[in-house]
């Protein structure tokens, strides 16, 4: 039999083929919009719909992506099954979820320090929380050097237990070798080169080294993650050094003022000074409290000083 001699099907005995087609063409001329409680069927239906108008055939159809953006959207429409309620799907149904893992954590806490004629006090929080949970009340950041040397690290804190392991390490080896403590500024400059070493993969930590130099003044060196750095009368890092620093600039640098005196900082006014700022630091940042370390950097040598703070 010729295929022109073959007789017509009657409607109900359309073959599958001519019931695609024609239902393709009908469903091509309605709004495309995502359809919900249908499922494709068949390993190619399932390729087309990861790539994109809508195919089907019968009550299986597939919708595929008119926009790149309601990608995510149609996929989900074709694939929710029938009889299932969006509402009731675990929170993973909203979407593809993939917890990475981060090299860095931040741990809170603030530093700051004060340069004066002949001392330097650094001074730090003792809390160590990540988030809104409280690791340890007793955590001071400030970490002693040499005799005139303090740093404060704040930030995350295994960075800041890293990097101080290798500067102690750093300072013994240049005790061996020359019979002589490493100055404040050649410490300063030593941290600069180990932070920009590991400039692609930085230390999440901010440093402040207060000290004296070798005339005997105080001195202060605040550093950014990857190694610069400058000499500064003051500074304040961590989580609140914006509340910090611009009572810092006004108290001590004396800017914004007009017809006042400017008169050396005392010891006296700086321990002051930053025993009222960290307390109002701790009414206002969560991430600071408990308790204030401060250390005072004398020609005597260093002296360290506790004050508490709320611990709420």
């Amino acid at each position: 039999m010729f295929p022109w001699e073959r007789k017509p099907l009657p409607r109900c005995q359309l073959s599958w083929k001519s019931w695609r087609r024609l239902l393709t063409v009908r469903l091509r001329r309605l709004p495309l919009e995502p359809v919900t409680g249908v499922r494709p069927s068949g390993r190619k239906q399932r390729r087309e719909a990861g790539s994109g108008a809508i195919s089907g055939r019968g009550r299986h159809l597939v919708v595929r992506q008119q926009e790149r953006s309601s990608g995510v959207l149609a996929y989900l429409a074709a694939y929710s099954g029938p009889g299932r309620d969006p509402a009731m799907e675990p929170h993973s149904a909203a979407g593809p979820l993939q917890l990475r893992f981060s090299p860095y954590a931040f741990n809170g806490g603030t530093v700051l320090a004060i340069a004066g004629e002949d001392f330097s006090i650094v001074a730090s929080d003792t809390r160590l929380s990540e988030g809104f949970s409280i690791h340890t009340r007793d955590s001071p950041k400030c970490y002693k050097l040499t005799d005139k040397t303090v740093i404060g690290c704040s930030g995350f804190h295994g960075d800041c237990l890293t990097l101080t392991k290798i500067i102690e390490a750093r300072l013994k080896m240049y005790k061996h070798s020359n019979n002589k403590a490493m100055t404040t500024g050649a410490i300063a400059a030593m941290l600069s080169t180990i932070l920009y070493s590991r400039r692609f993969f930085p230390y999440y930590v901010y440093n402040i080294i207060g000290g004296l130099d070798e005339e005997g003044k105080g001195a202060v060196y605040s550093f950014d993650p990857v190694g610069s750095y400058q000499r500064d009368s003051f500074k304040a890092g961590g989580s609140a050094s914006a509340m910090l620093q611009p009572l810092l600039d006004n108290q001590v640098g004396f800017k914004n003022m007009q017809n006042v005196e400017h008169v050396p900082l005392s010891l006296d006014r700086a321990m002051r000074l930053v025993k009222d700022v960290f307390i109002s630091a701790a009414e206002r940042d969560v991430y600071t409290g408990d308790a204030l370390r401060i250390c005072i950097v004398t020609k005597e040598g260093i002296r360290e000083e506790t004050v508490p703070l709320r611990k709420d």
